[in-house]
């Protein structure tokens, strides 16, 4: 059951056909959902890019949605 009072948020995450920007680079490691990795592929194949930059662009946009709202 719900505690309080419920707010719906809105999405402010790009489709996955706009993922595909370039920028400045670090490398990492990180260990994924198996699940969330074949989706990304999926989608790259189909919008003729690689996964990881779909990854690193979802991951950019998220960060700065909420490094302006801090």
């Amino acid at each position: 059951m719900p505690v309080g009072k419920l707010s719906r948020v809105r999405d402010f995450l790009p489709p996955p056909h706009r993922l595909v920007v370039e920028g400045e680079m670090a490398k990492v490691t990180i260990a994924l959902r198996k699940s969330s990795v074949d989706f990304f592929k999926l989608q790259a194949r189909k919008n003729h890019t690689k996964y990881q930059r779909m990854i690193r662009e979802l991951l950019d946009q998220y960060a700065s949605h909420y490094s302006l709202a801090a």
